[in-house]
């Protein structure tokens, strides 16, 4: 694609995380063009200007049966959403994350349009439902990889890709100091995070176990407060619901995650992203999972990998504890704090190995990548 002075750009992200990753990828192709935003977005991408055509959340679907629940409503926004991209004649369409919701859009553009196909973190196709590829040699354009392995894995059936790398090689601790006057809470307790998701669903699958940890361990370990970050109100109002007449050693707060795992000695984690991010800032998570008997009963079927978690699938090694499905539950969880909190001298190190593998070629070269397609 040869360069333009202005690109209508069509986007699509169904979560908080895929936001910041759109926000700083259009960042760096506002550097060299005006730019003219379509789609959906969270709050970063509208503050650069796109007016998302619905509620990013209602992309928040996980699983295998939900997106079958859901599929009259998915697809009458992914109709929408192709009529609104070619109406527009977008030159490309960047589909973030949301890979079986975007998948569509990729396939129809390609068949129907002339815009380039650029899809932001890969399908986990190494992992599991790997016929997945032949659609995605298929239909999109460029994968760009938030994980080296996974852009080693395009490289080797043929698809072309990038390690973008992943914003969390930049991501250091908060000052604690500042943290402690900031919510006033007092430097002599410790701290343990609680990270529950941030879809519906995974707080409601997974929440009431932490709930019952919570009660179960603060009763013999009274010096303990529980953090819980909400990633925005509508996450904080589900926490809210499931905490009302609780009495309970928890403080909940809006935008906190950084700053709550600056400070604590570890985190009970909902696997997804929030567990790497717990491990670079050397706060070793406790990494669990649990979902509806049919969706599990489905997907371990199809698994092709021993380990879910993101911070052990780079390292590895089960470095984390993983509680999965019928393991999650409070004895597990209270038997896997204890153990974690003997090896938390480990974390730095671990901390600084993850940054490091991490470390992508970024966004500017992602666009110039871009702009020769």
């Amino acid at each position: 694609m040869s360069q333009k002075e202005s690109l209508n750009i069509g986007i699509v992200c169904g979560e908080h995380s895929g936001d910041r990753l759109g926000a700083d990828l259009i960042n760096e192709i506002k550097k060299n063009s005006s730019v003219n935003l379509y789609g959906v977005g969270g709050p970063k991408l509208e503050a650069l200007g796109i007016k998302s055509e619905f509620n990013f959340s209602e992309l928040n679907i996980m699983g295998l049966v939900d997106p079958f629940i859901n599929f009259r409503k998915l697809s009458r926004l992914r109709k929408n959403l192709i009529r609104l991209f070619i109406n527009k004649n977008i030159d490309i369409f960047i589909g973030i994350d949301s890979p079986d919701f975007n998948m569509g859009i990729h396939k129809i553009l390609k068949k129907n349009h002339t815009s380039k196909n650029i899809q932001v973190v890969s399908p986990s196709v190494w992992g599991w439902r790997q016929n997945r590829i032949k659609s995605i040699q298929a239909y999109i354009d460029l994968t760009l990889c938030l994980f080296n392995f996974e852009d080693n894995y395009y490289k080797k059936v043929g698809h072309k890709s990038l390690h973008l790398g992943h914003p969390f090689s930049k991501l250091y601790k908060n000052d604690s100091k500042e943290i402690f006057i900031k919510y006033n809470l007092d430097e002599s307790k410790n701290y343990i995070s609680i990270l529950p998701g941030s879809r519906k669903s995974e707080i409601d699958n997974l929440l009431p176990i932490y709930i019952d940890f919570i009660k179960e361990y603060s009763k013999r370990n009274k010096n303990y407060l529980f953090l819980v970050p909400a990633a925005d109100k509508k996450i904080l109002s589900v926490i809210n619901k499931h905490l009302l007449n609780e009495d309970l050693p928890i403080l909940i707060k809006e935008n906190s995650m950084r700053d709550f795992l600056s400070i604590s000695d570890l985190s009970v984690a909902t696997s997804g992203t929030a567990t790497l991010e717990s491990a670079v800032l050397e706060c070793p998570p406790i990494i669990c999972y649990k979902t509806n008997f049919l969706n599990y009963s489905i997907i371990s079927r199809m698994l092709k990998i021993k380990d879910v978690g993101l911070p052990n699938l780079l390292l590895g090694d089960r470095v984390y504890k993983e509680l999965i499905q019928n393991d999650c539950n409070v004895a597990n969880i209270i038997h896997a704090v204890e153990e974690t909190k003997n090896s938390i001298s480990k974390s730095i190190k671990n901390s600084e190995l993850l940054r490091n593998m991490l470390k992508g070629k970024g966004n500017s070269e992602a666009v110039k990548t871009i702009t020769v397609l």
